[in-house]
């Protein structure tokens, strides 16, 4: 086993959105102004409720973009509101949006940030 140090994260959750096909970077850059760092987008295909829609009959897409943003507990409320709001997901198909608790990460941590967090 290597003798180097682990920072582990432990005041972190996953925000996960799962939207239509072509509004992932809409919720990568409202996640950026809520204060997010950055995102994992990958595709998928879902299934559920295909029923059409509203008086015009609009189809649901089936494919989707799935966004993950990992962020401090305390970005939490922010950064969901942010995605909910860019996204358009107060409409019927436009897709979903959760918060799953995080026990612990590890990455790098640039020592400056370390010093600066154990001085506060």
């Amino acid at each position: 086993m290597s003798t180097q140090e682990i920072v582990v994260l432990t005041d972190i959750s996953l925000i996960t959105a799962v939207v239509q096909r072509g509004i992932g970077d809409t919720i990568v850059e409202a996640a950026s102004e809520g204060g997010a760092q950055g995102a994992t987008i990958y595709y998928g295909r879902g299934t559920g409720m295909r029923e059409r829609l509203g008086i015009l009959g609009l189809a649901v897409e089936v494919e989707k973009e799935i966004v993950n943003i990992l962020v401090a507990n305390d970005q939490i409320d922010q950064v969901f509101e942010k995605i909910y709001t860019a996204g358009k997901l107060d409409t019927p198909g436009m897709g979903i949006v959760y918060v799953t608790p995080v026990e612990k990460a590890a990455t790098h941590v640039p020592k400056e940030l370390l010093a600066k967090l154990e001085r506060a």
